[in-house]
């Protein structure tokens, strides 16, 4: 893992005469930000055909099946908002990391993931963990709209890491997950050691104490508040559920000197009576999980080779959804996911930061599903092989990652083959 100190982070500068246009139900209800006229908020560089209802299904970045044409609606119009460039007149900044949800989360397809990378940083001396939240602490905002608010790493910091994004394929069926079946893997004890923990985090959408789900660090528990909280971090857009900027290295005055937008930036749509977050969260939790492949004899006994190692006792094959959420299409469903959505201490796998209950060794067990489109691999993308991932491992899963190394050559084959058809 690395574990360099960047004393000055490589700042990208959008041009502060940029400009950002204000442009699903329920069954019971990047690039470069360019010139654009004062009147536009955003614009969407990414052309995609409106889905239909008899839409070929299967693919990668499809709606999940079963939608109405309502929902099919709500999901386009959530995709176009998670593809649009933000622009400095509508609140971009002016600290940030990207200016649109899709420059990181890409590939394969639009809500996949990338190997772009953010940066954390924080001072750990003595045991004790500071995030230097007076200095811009955790989370590095690495571009700026000017020179003179760009953010570096302070020296201060004496440990940085780094994570890639997440991929968002299949998100609403996770949520869709009740708290109790997450619960109830984190009472079992499966053995080897594994000792899962649920993240419990007071949801900042409803007030209510829940497990966390979604981010390295399970830090997000429902994902209206996981896009809140990407478009406040991620691209400097305030809104009703972060209402406040980033400070650039906590000054205050940097910040009232380039921050001309008023909060929360998200606005209302008139025409929807729904913000940008909440059009990306319909996107996000209509989004289909990956595509599996079949699973072809050497894959099958790879799967046997899966479970022997002890590899399902974190990376749980399936859960099931309750029938309470609001869309039909996510009622009753076997997800086939690869995790527990537990936090696990990962030795010197872990990042080394706190973050919400989890400690600087404590990661969230990654769903595997479409782990074949999702490379690099790890936290930091410091695993360029599946194989390279897997020997990496530590802490809880070190057992598990011992029995792989003495696998012979066919059997090590067999279990990449069952991985890269899930």
């Amino acid at each position: 893992m690395r574990n360099l100190i960047y004393l000055v982070a490589a700042i990208v500068i959008i041009p502060t005469d940029s400009l950002r246009a204000d442009h699903g139900p329920s069954d019971t209800a990047g690039p470069s930000v360019g010139v654009m006229k004062p009147a536009i908020r955003h614009q969407n560089t990414h052309k995609h055909n409106p889905m239909l209802p008899n839409q070929v299904k299967g693919q990668i970045g499809d709606p999940l099946p079963g939608l109405t044409a309502a929902q099919l609606a709500a999901f386009t119009d959530g995709k176009d908002d998670f593809e649009t460039s933000e622009t400095v007149a509508g609140g971009l900044g002016p600290i940030f990391n990207r200016d649109s949800c899709v420059a990181c989360h890409s590939a394969p397809a639009t809500g996949g993931s990338s190997s772009i990378s953010v940066t954390r940083f924080a001072n750990i001396s003595g045991g004790s963990f500071d995030g230097l939240e007076s200095l811009g602490g955790t989370l590095l905002q690495d571009h700026a709209i000017d020179p003179a608010v760009a953010e570096t790493v302070p020296p201060e910091a004496n440990h940085t890491s780094f994570r890639n994004s997440t991929p968002l394929f299949g998100l609403g069926l996770i949520e869709a997950i009740p708290d109790k079946a997450i619960l109830d893997n984190a009472r079992r004890t499966p053995g080897d050691g594994v000792k899962g923990r649920a993240s419990m985090v007071t949801d900042i959408v409803s007030g209510k104490t829940m497990v966390g789900k979604f981010g390295w660090k399970a830090q997000q528990a429902t994902i209206l508040a996981f896009a809140a909280d990407a478009y406040l971090n991620e691209m400097g857009i305030t809104n009703r559920f972060f209402p406040y900027e980033n400070l650039p290295n906590g000054d205050t005055v940097k910040l009232a000197q380039f921050d001309t937008v008023a909060d929360p930036e998200d606005q209302v749509d008139p025409a929807t009576g729904k913000t940008d977050v909440d059009k990306v969260a319909d996107y996000m939790t209509l989004l289909a999980p990956p595509p599996s492949g079949p699973l072809l004899p050497n894959a099958a006994a790879g799967k046997n080779v899966f479970v022997n190692l002890g590899c399902a006792l974190c990376h749980t094959p399936s859960m099931m959804t309750d029938a309470k959420s609001p869309y039909i299409a996510l009622r009753n469903k076997e997800v086939k996911l690869y995790s527990d959505l537990l936090l696990h201490n990962m030795g010197t796998l872990g990042d080394g930061i706190v973050q919400g209950v989890a400690s600087g060794s404590e990661m969230r067990t990654s769903p595997l599903w479409g782990i074949k489109y999702s490379a690099p691999y790890l936290h930091d993308g410091s695993a360029m092989t599946i194989e390279d991932a897997i020997k990496a491992h530590d802490g809880e899963a070190k057992i598990s990652r011992d029995r792989f190394n003495r696998l012979n050559k066919n059997q090590k084959q067999q279990l990449l083959d069952f991985l890269n058809s899930i």
